[in-house]
């Protein structure tokens, strides 16, 4: 195993050293921005017979974000069929969407966070990338079967199995570039799409801060976005959300109606009170969860009631009076082994910056 990763980081290094914005200019192409969110809110209630979980969940968006650079070409007949066979081989790191199998789509994946649960899913196959996925899914609902391709290149600040959502972002990303490349005008489409792809992709479509419901994936009103300073603390290992789930089945944790109510009547991301039935699960599966909580409310600069995990995990988050404290507990962090930025809340969405496509 230890060869093999480093092989594979021999290689990214080789990739690197021969990347350009250059590439990824000009006709077809885009630059896309991913935020990360948190839950101010997430109340988990009983599992439905078709297996998911009613939820009422406030997300908020932040001014961390992936970066995607995207180049969409058309192919010719010669290229398609050079590409499908690659694709075909042991190994290959493209990847065929769309019902007739003529979307070629090959990612590259740029870990930026040092986090070791994301350096492993940058190594993940292209299949298997919520990216290909929301390609994939579009293509067939919107019928697309001319031969093309897809290169993209998604900068990873966001650490995965953190709760922040940053594969969901790139997915709604995507979704949105590839909807201008072939003129799709349908938001109801996009959503219904979003929703195939995973349940927080819908709200990166919209972004900001907003009440959802339903699977989690319902919209329900936006609110007002906060904009406050917080620093995000992550442990090097990450959690499974399926994990969470099931762990949270064995031992489940109610939810006070007092909250819930606030959280469904709040207009702006200030009002939601701090709540996530899932914390407690998340840190049976990984106590080094409880270990960031318990410096976190115990750290002299931050008040209490400010603290809280993000998601199923594994990231917690914390509320701070201005951003010179964050980038200072933030520092405080990184210098104990832990993953840690300073950032605020946002307005931010899954969108194509100006000037691309």
């Amino acid at each position: 195993m230890a060869a093999h990763n480093e092989q594979v980081d021999m290689l990214a290094q080789a990739r690197e050293a021969q990347w350009s914005a250059e590439a990824f200019k000009g006709l077809g192409c885009a630059k896309l921005v991913a935020p990360a969110k948190v839950n101010l809110f997430l109340a988990v209630g009983e599992r439905r017979a078709d297996g998911f979980h009613e939820v009422t969940n406030v997300m908020q968006a932040l001014a961390l974000h992936d970066v995607l650079y995207v180049r969409h070409e058309p192919l010719s007949a010669e290229e398609l069929a050079s590409a499908q066979a690659a694709a075909g081989a042991e190994g290959a790191e493209l990847a065929l969407a769309g019902a007739a199998g003529s979307i070629v789509v090959d990612i590259v994946m740029v870990d930026k966070t040092g986090d070791a649960a994301t350096v492993a899913a940058a190594e993940v196959p292209t299949k298997s990338n919520l990216v290909f996925g929301a390609i994939d899914r579009l293509a067939r609902a919107a019928a697309i079967e001319e031969p093309q391709r897809f290169t993209v290149r998604v900068e990873k600040h966001v650490p995965a199995q953190a709760g922040l959502g940053g594969g969901s972002s790139d997915a709604a990303a995507i979704l949105k570039a590839a909807a201008r490349f072939w003129a799709i005008e349908d938001d109801a489409l996009l959503k219904e799409v979003a929703q195939q792809v995973g349940s927080d992709v819908t709200f990166f479509l919209r972004g900001g801060c907003a009440l959802f419901d339903g699977a989690g994936e319902r919209y329900v009103h936006g609110l007002a976005s906060t904009k406050r300073p917080l620093l995000l603390v992550k442990p090097s290992a990450g959690v499974s959300t399926a994990e969470a789930y099931a762990a949270f089945d064995a031992a489940p944790v109610p939810v006070p109606s007092a909250a819930l109510q606030r959280a469904r009547q709040a207009t702006r991301g200030e009002d939601v009170p701090l709540f996530n039935n899932l914390q407690n699960a998340a840190e049976l599966l990984d106590p080094a969860i409880e270990d960031v909580r318990e410096w976190l409310t115990g750290h002299s600069a931050i008040k209490s009631g400010n603290v809280l995990m993000s998601g199923s995990g594994a990231a917690m988050f914390a509320f701070v009076d201005d951003v010179a404290t964050a980038c200072a507990l933030a520092g405080e962090a990184q210098k104990r082994g832990l993953w840690a930025r300073a950032t605020t809340g946002s307005s931010l969405m899954a969108a194509c910056l100006p000037g691309s496509l």
